[in-house]
């Protein structure tokens, strides 16, 4: 029985120790996990600059950013699916609202594309790229995305067109609400990864 409390006692010890540690360096272990799952390609010359739908305060800002930089001469957007009040008039359509953005920061009109398929999701984003491409000659496209979502829509978009022969590339943009020093900190950020690793492997899984 002594044996026992003594060996019960040590695991005990060990346990806050290794607690303590982990309270102690937490910033710089969650500033790891942040640093592992995101990827972020080195860029090339591309064909196309892609929008993902959402972002509309980050993603259309730094396609256009790209497309200054002459990393590719045309950017296409996603066009999500209507929602009741762009149906209704009241709203506009994402994918207006993200060219527009595109046009108010000098891309020219000509230069911005709209996918003809709606979408609901990153899957489906990447299924309307495989069709834009049917008809587009490209060998390289930038995705350009949020940080954590970047891991996932890398992988879909280079399955769903690897058999077209087009190199997939993802740029990952920081957020407004966190970053990656500070994601554990915010409500959004934790939300954010903990959907991004169920998502991606549902991802895995299904497609």
């Amino acid at each position: 029985m002594k044996r026992f409390l003594k060996r019960l006692s040590l695991c005990l010890l060990l346990l806050c120790v290794l607690g303590a540690v982990l309270y102690w360096f937490r910033a710089p272990i969650m500033q790891g996990v942040a640093t592992a799952w995101i990827v972020d390609d080195p860029l090339t010359n591309a064909d196309v600059i892609v929008v993902l739908g959402g972002g509309p305060s980050t993603r259309p800002f730094e396609a256009a950013r790209l497309y200054h930089q002459h990393w590719a001469p045309r950017i296409l957007v996603m066009q999500p699916r209507a929602d009741s009040t762009t149906e209704l008039g009241l709203t506009k359509r994402e994918s207006e609202l993200l060219k527009q953005i595109l046009v108010r920061q000098e891309v020219p009109e000509a230069a911005v594309l709209i996918a003809a398929d709606e979408v609901m999701s990153t899957y489906e984003e990447a299924l309307a790229m495989r069709n834009w491409v049917a008809t587009n000659r490209i060998q390289t496209a930038i995705v350009v995305t949020d940080v954590f979502h970047a891991r996932r829509a890398r992988w879909v978009f280079r399955k769903q067109l690897r058999p077209t022969g087009v190199r997939v590339l993802v740029r990952a943009l920081p957020v407004r609400e966190y970053t990656t020093e500070n994601w554990w900190q915010r409500e959004q950020g934790i939300a954010a990864l903990q959907s991004e690793i169920l998502k991606h492997g549902y991802y895995r899984m299904k497609y």
